[in-house]
């Protein structure tokens, strides 16, 4: 008995996405929030084709911060930004698609607004690096590493857009 409930729950539960997609994480920063600028990220994320997997609005704490941003420990910012971050609530995302993480940084743009381009978010809608309104991650493997942070595997949930073969071109065999 217990083995068929087993089997039936990890085929309900199991990572169904193809394996050529990656996942970022995406936290819209309290700046973003204190903005009203929720809608205006997320709507540039889903029009270039990411898929939403998993999102909360939580305020964390320092103690968490300081994981997420363990290898800015060193950097003179590094106390300015935990506390910027944890001054209120942000929104953790997880995306997913073909080449999310690259799409992820090129829809957020330079971290210095400054230097990101237009079309942008931080190219529109930033001025300065202390109050860029989002964060993504840098690569493939911090970005395992940072949605393990954020997020429990039950919180991700699968699904399948019906727009999907319109935006992803599966890879030929």
């Amino acid at each position: 008995m217990w083995s068929l409930v087993l089997a039936l729950f990890s085929y309900l539960f199991k990572d169904k996405r193809p394996s050529w997609f990656e996942r970022t994480l995406v936290i819209l920063k309290p700046d973003g929030l204190q903005r009203a600028l929720s809608g205006e990220v997320l709507s540039r994320f889903e029009q270039r084709g990411l898929q939403l997997v998993a999102a909360k609005l939580i305020r964390p704490s320092a103690a968490h911060l300081k994981q997420h941003y363990w290898e800015l420990r060193d950097k003179p910012f590094f106390t300015n930004l935990v506390t910027f971050m944890s001054s209120g609530p942000i929104i953790a995302m997880v995306w997913q698609g073909t080449d999310a993480v690259a799409i992820g940084r090129a829809i957020i743009g330079a971290t210095d607004p400054m230097d990101a381009l237009p079309g942008t978010i931080r190219g529109d809608l930033c001025i300065t690096v202390g109050r860029n309104v989002v964060h993504g991650s840098d690569s493939v493997e911090s970005a395992k590493h940072e949605i393990d942070l954020w997020f429990k595997p039950a919180e991700l949930v699968m699904w399948e857009r019906c727009c999907h073969d319109w935006v992803f071109e599966s890879p030929s065999s």
